[in-house]
């Protein structure tokens, strides 16, 4: 009987990126984290122990991959096509964003700009679509009213997203 070694990662996991941490003595306070020829670089300041620089190198790198991830869905084709499916306005602009920590999505109707959560990219596309259709809704209506609401269930899987993210403990955003 011969026996397979025991890998510590699936086969056919992906290679994680190599990650260079630089320490900088003129770098006070803030890091900055991204991708150079497929090298995660951050950059810290100097001052930073090595059990914040391990903390924050593991979210600076999780960051830089929901990036990348997030790079591949085209979110003005899918709003685009959400919006019409729904008889939702188009936003005349959506973009990912990497600094909601407890909205999965905001819009400003005034110019009718969507941001969305690149935490999103992680979950199904179906509850990236229900948070999509939400914002779209926010370009009619502003506040959760009757009418909002209504506009967000002319997608189908509206509740069932809404209880993913809930049982995510992304909580509820009324």
């Amino acid at each position: 009987m011969s026996m397979q070694p025991v890998l510590p990662f699936e086969a056919d996991a992906p290679v994680p990126p190599r990650v260079e941490v630089i320490r900088s003595p003129k770098r006070r306070k803030t890091i900055q984290a991204r991708m150079v020829d497929g090298v995660i670089q951050i950059h810290i300041p100097a001052w930073m122990s090595k059990t914040e620089e391990h903390e924050t190198v593991e979210r600076m790198v999780a960051r830089v991959l929901r990036k990348n991830d997030a790079s591949e869905v085209d979110l003005d084709s899918r709003a685009s096509s959400l919006a019409t499916r729904h008889g939702l306005p188009r936003p005349t602009s959506i973009r990912w964003v990497s600094n909601q920590s407890t909205q999965w999505g905001s819009c400003t109707p005034v110019d009718g700009a969507i941001r969305i959560s690149d935490r999103l990219v992680a979950f199904p596309p179906w509850v990236l679509d229900a948070v999509i259709v939400h914002e779209l809704a926010h370009l009619v209506v502003l506040g959760h009213t009757a009418e909002f609401h209504e506009l967000c269930n002319r997608y189908p899987l509206t509740e069932r997203a809404r209880g993913f993210l809930i049982a995510k403990g992304w909580g509820d955003d009324e």
